[in-house]
């Protein structure tokens, strides 16, 4: 039927009409072949990348901080045994005896063992404080870091910002030594406990 249809054209206009069908056959083929090859090859791509093994580098890396990791948690491992083995040794030191008499002479006043509140510049609400942070006795606080007294007296609040804990563990390691005489002087000579 189409044929026959061709039959009442003229030569010249089936010309047109077949340059016209093959235009369009030609552009559509134009998008389709591209977008065919490019399909293909996304798909071989993904394949050949999924069979290969991942990549070393990236594997050397992550074996590296594994190994990393190990070598930091023995070290957290042995620094830990260090310091119960310090704290035990620390606890077998040999205590020194408090001679209460001998600091009441000295001082004048009464004192109970391991008053921190003897130490120039403690008082009552410092001495919470420290206790606060399980420093209780004048060998812990002899032990204690002068930053790390700071930072208890931090935790209080600006109003303990004016006490100067610099002379604090020295101190408060004459009183665990039974060393009245020497704190007694040094107290005298360094009013407010000021170094």
């Amino acid at each position: 039927m189409v044929w026959h249809a061709f039959n009442f054209v003229t030569t010249k206009e089936q010309s047109i009409i077949f340059e016209i069908m093959a235009l369009e056959t030609v552009n559509i083929w134009c998008w389709i072949i591209p977008l065919l090859v490019g399909v293909i090859s996304a798909v071989f791509g993904f394949l050949i990348g999924k069979s290969q093994p991942s990549n070393s580098l990236e594997l050397n890396e992550l074996e590296a901080l594994r190994r990393e990791k190990a070598n930091w948690h023995s070290s957290l491992e042995d620094c830990k045994r260090n310091l119960e083995a310090a704290n035990i040794a620390l606890q077998e030191k040999k205590d020194f005896p408090f001679n209460q008499a001998l600091a009441k002479s000295i001082f004048g006043k009464s004192i109970r063992k391991d008053d921190l509140k003897i130490v120039e510049g403690i008082g009552p609400k410092i001495e919470g404080l420290f206790h606060n942070y399980d420093i209780r006795t004048w060998q812990e606080l002899s032990l204690t870091s002068v930053k790390k007294c700071q930072d208890v007296l931090d935790s209080g609040g600006d109003r303990f910002k004016v006490h100067d804990p610099a002379s604090w563990p020295m101190q408060a390691k004459m009183c665990y030594e039974g060393k009245w005489k020497e704190l007694f002087k040094w107290q005298e000579e360094h009013k407010h406990g000021k170094l």
